[in-house]
């Protein structure tokens, strides 16, 4: 393994995170208070540091079926938008209560993929960006599930939040983003089904075997699957980002990435 590589973590300065549905929920669809109070004091500390973070935040539908005692998603897209309203209110009500308990401001950004394609409004979501980090805000990023939409005619959605997380790092020229899923990292096999999977340790580019190697969707509640997660670390590789895809059971593992520590799955270029 390069030492060197995972040493260059403790230089970054604006660091992006990315929690998927399943870091912030049980699996019985009620949510991980003690997870997002944990994560809450994790970024604080980090701000605290001097780090700029970005937190990238599924959960808006989960928590919107937990709170409308739903036991799935509904199949119309304006149900399925009514659910994400309902969610993403109560998800951010609990992180304003967390993050407060340890004095950190944030704010929220809602996005939908047009905002990144026409110029103006990517320079504006830029400019939006650079101001609450400025102001020591934590921004945090969902896409705006309540109007985006995925049809042959009018595609605004970034189709989910592994992609979503790219794209902000991308625009946002972050040094790193930690994307905390319900798995160690990128395996050869699902360590779910073979007991005898090997972990990937450091990654430097994306290749059709890798894509090969990876499974299916993820959890009822979320959308990634492994396959979303690779395009997002092919997305930073391209613009000579770095990436870490670790599990998010215990967020103050993100002290331990950002120190050097070989956890998760690093992506970086062979370059540096």
């Amino acid at each position: 393994m390069n030492k060197t590589a995972r040493q260059t973590l403790a230089s970054c300065k604006r660091v992006i995170i990315k929690v998927g549905t399943s870091t912030i929920m049980y699996p019985n669809g009620t949510v991980n208070l003690q997870r997002l109070d944990k994560l809450a004091f994790v970024l604080s500390d980090l701000r605290n540091q001097g780090k700029e973070v970005i937190l990238v935040s599924s959960g808006a539908v989960g928590v919107g079926l937990h709170r409308l005692k739903l036991q799935q998603s509904p199949r119309s897209i304006p149900e399925q938008q009514a659910v994400a309203s309902v969610g993403q209110s109560e998800l951010m009500s609990l992180y304003s209560t967390f993050f407060f308990n340890y004095g950190q401001i944030i704010g929220q950004v809602l996005m939908t993929r047009d905002i990144v394609i026409f110029p103006e409004s990517r320079l504006n979501a830029i400019n939006t960006f650079e101001q609450l980090l400025k102001q020591k805000v934590i921004p945090i990023v969902n896409e705006n599930d309540t109007v985006a939409v995925d049809e042959l005619d009018h595609v605004t959605k970034f189709g989910d939040n592994d992609k979503l997380s790219a794209i902000v790092a991308e625009i946002t020229q972050a040094d790193l983003l930690i994307m905390l899923s319900d798995i160690d990292g990128f395996y050869d096999r699902n360590p779910n089904e073979d007991n005898q999977a090997n972990l990937f340790h450091e990654i430097n580019c994306i290749t059709p075997k890798l894509f090969s190697l990876a499974g299916g969707v993820g959890s009822k509640f979320g959308t990634g699957g492994m396959v979303s997660k690779l395009k997002a670390a092919d997305h930073i590789l391209k613009h000579a980002g770095k990436m870490v895809l670790a599990n998010g059971a215990n967020p103050t593992d993100i002290f331990k990435i950002i120190a050097g520590e070989e956890i998760g799955t690093l992506f970086i270029p062979e370059y540096d």
